[in-house]
């Protein structure tokens, strides 16, 4: 699918709280990279405002957040609440990590993205970016 764009996708990488596991999302980073996008890491100990803040700032087209603390049930709802707060509408919340899928399902209709478990390859979730912010974004 081509890039309705015309620019590189902008996407927003990070780790909320105080989860110091960087691996994956630097995997993710560079693979997102690689795939032509123009990726933002924020680094390690982000709070859900420094996340949306960000994202802002940067006019991303899609923030992945990177959880495998167990606190996903508590950054992702704060991190939409923000989101909705600050008028947020058309970016997508996408992320993986350790997350069960029980509370995948209810991540997802609270207005998550889809969320990846570990061993996604990275072709879907390129793949899942792009269509997204080719029906999305295509402004």
């Amino acid at each position: 699918m081509s890039n309705v764009l015309n620019r590189p996708i902008r996407v927003l990488v990070a780790k909320v709280g105080l989860d110091g596991h960087d691996r994956g999302a630097k995997v993710i980073a560079t693979s997102l990279r690689d795939a032509g996008m123009e990726v933002i890491y924020t680094g390690l100990r982000q709070t859900p405002e420094m996340v949306v803040n960000t994202a802002l700032q940067e006019d991303v087209d899609a923030i992945g957040i990177s959880i495998l603390s167990g606190a996903h049930m508590t950054v992702f709802p704060k991190i939409i609440a923000l989101m909705k707060q600050k008028q947020v509408t058309d970016v997508l919340l996408t992320g993986g990590g350790i997350i069960p899928d029980s509370d995948m399902k209810k991540l997802q209709e609270m207005g998550v993205g889809e969320l990846f478990a570990p061993g996604t390859t990275m072709t879907t979730i390129v793949a899942y970016i792009k269509n997204w912010v080719a029906v999305n974004r295509n402004f």
